[in-house]
């Protein structure tokens, strides 16, 4: 059987005849025409997997020929072959999306390398990439086993990460193996945060940057320069997901890229509130009990966002005129590119995207969604088609334009839930999946994280028995009337509000003008 089928375009047909036994002899086939005509009439009749095309041919020229090739057959590699080191040819055809190109006199190991280059490519690192995460498999292990500290747990799920974009898109066998070993990161990490979490909420030396502490570390400074700032959120963007999209504003933006980790419950009400007030939900509860409801009404919770960054401003004695725009589809996206030069005129921007938030629970409820997001991959992949095609990436684009700066983060991340665990409560029991708050909870402790003096975490106790759990893990709470019906309906969606790496450890990135 043959490797792969070549088409070699040249008019001095006789001198390819070394070519055309080099290659054969490696278990190619190998056909030839010696004018642009023949070429074309021949990918009209034939699928080739290459097409070697020489520049200089009496007749149809080979740029000429490679127009008609990309109508004729759209999908084959042309390789330009041609005598001529000219610049603007070179230039010309690569312009023209040729695949690679050679100057004759060309070696016939040459040919080769530029054929595996090619056609080889995704198997060749593919097998590169399965050798190298062999080789660190028992060292990342070692890792997970001997983490002690916040700053080596960001550094570890970098490198867990690191792994997952490596494998995914050349379908590796490594990935069920490197699935595991997430697994047993996040079984390490829930026992470091059971062990480490109360000394980070009594203010100890190996606390994190935490969510109360975001407007000081990266907002104020800037602030204090009397620069512009764009601070813009995006609800539920994990560390993937930002990979996911940051060669596109790489391009536009210098990235200084960190971590910083969400504060439990890491939810919407509790971590993005915790951000935008500068303090931790039980003194925002007890400072504006107003904006503090029941935890059933989750939305109510994060109607006065601009109220609490004013007031956080206002704690520091800042004035800056602030712009706060919450965008919850593209149309209202658009209309603020569309008036962004009001925008521009105020020093502060607080602007909260939600689509990825709204992409997440959107597979609970939609089969189609479900489709589109099988797997962790295909959940990065749509996170990057909305934000290719999205009004946020005209804007972010402008911004750079402009020479401002953006401050680019998350409240918390999500993680994809598989195992079930039961859990009793009452009828003033919150929905959430991940976390659960009552007085008359019931549960088997060693499978979760319980806090049974919620203020010593700094969260509010609406009754004096009033306790937290959290799910760690991969595992989500379900009652156990209608279990059945919501472990089908709930496997495999994206939750937040628990502990896990996914949730905790969040993207921090300054985008500095280039």
């Amino acid at each position: 059987m043959h490797k792969a089928h070549f088409l070699w375009v040249d008019d001095e047909i006789d001198l390819l005849r070394p070519y055309v036994l080099f290659l054969e002899e490696k278990g190619y086939l190998m056909e030839c025409a010696n004018n642009g005509h023949d070429a074309i009439e021949r990918t009209r009749e034939k699928s080739f997997d290459m097409i070697f095309l020489d520049e200089q041919m009496p007749g149809l020229s080979g740029l000429e020929t490679l127009n008609h090739l990309h109508d004729t057959a759209p999908d084959v590699p042309v390789v330009m072959v041609t005598k001529s080191e000219d610049e603007g040819i070179m230039e010309c055809a690569i312009g023209r999306k040729i695949a690679d190109y050679l100057i004759k006199p060309v070696n016939p190991n040459q040919v080769l390398i530029t054929i595996k280059k090619i056609l080889d490519k995704k198997e060749l690192i593919s097998d590169a990439i399965t050798d190298n995460y062999r080789q660190v498999f028992n060292q990342l292990s070692g890792e997970i086993e001997s983490c002690c500290s916040a700053e080596e747990w960001m550094a570890l799920y970098r490198k867990l990460v690191y792994w997952e974009l490596e494998l995914h898109p050349a379908e590796n066998s490594m990935r069920d193996l490197l699935a595991s070993q997430k697994m047993e990161a996040n079984s390490a990490f829930a026992r470091f945060i059971r062990k480490n979490y109360p000394r980070w909420m009594r203010g100890d030396d190996t606390s994190p940057l935490m969510s109360p502490a975001l407007f000081e570390k990266a907002v104020f400074p800037v602030l204090a320069r009397r620069e512009k700032l764009f601070f813009i959120l995006i609800d539920n963007f994990r560390l993937d997901q930002w990979l996911a999209v940051k060669d596109l504003i790489s391009d536009h933006f210098i990235c200084q890229e960190t971590l910083y980790y969400s504060i439990l419950p890491t939810a919407t009400p509790y971590a993005r509130n915790s951000i935008f007030s500068g303090l931790m939900p039980r003194q925002l509860a007890m400072e504006f009990p107003e904006f503090w409801v029941g935890d059933n009404e989750e939305e109510s919770k994060n109607q006065q966002e601009e109220s609490l960054i004013r007031a956080q401003l206002q704690r520091k004695q800042l004035s800056p005129l602030l712009s706060y725009q919450k965008v919850n589809s593209n149309r209202e996206a658009t209309a603020l590119y569309n008036r962004f030069a009001e925008w521009e005129k105020h020093d502060l921007h607080v602007w909260v995207f939600n689509f990825i938030d709204m992409l997440s629970h959107a597979r609970t409820d939609s089969k189609m969604i479900r489709e589109l997001t099988a797997d962790e991959a295909a959940y990065r992949t749509l996170t990057r088609s909305w934000f290719v095609h999205s009004p946020l990436f005209l804007l972010l684009k402008t911004i750079a334009a402009k020479g401002y700066r953006v401050v680019l983060t998350t409240d918390h991340g999500s993680i994809r839930v598989k195992n079930g665990l039961k859990v009793l409560g009452d009828k003033e029991t919150n929905t959430n999946l991940r976390y659960k708050v009552g007085k008359n909870l019931g549960y088997e402790p060693r499978k979760l994280f319980e806090m049974l003096h919620p203020e010593e975490f700094g969260l509010p106790t609406p009754n004096m028995s009033t306790r937290y759990i959290f799910a760690t893990q991969n595992d989500f709470f379900v009652y156990p009337n209608n279990y059945n019906h919501h472990m089908s309906l709930y496997t495999q969606s994206y939750q937040h509000g628990g502990i896990s790496i996914e949730e905790m450890m969040v993207p921090l990135i300054t985008l500095n003008p280039k």
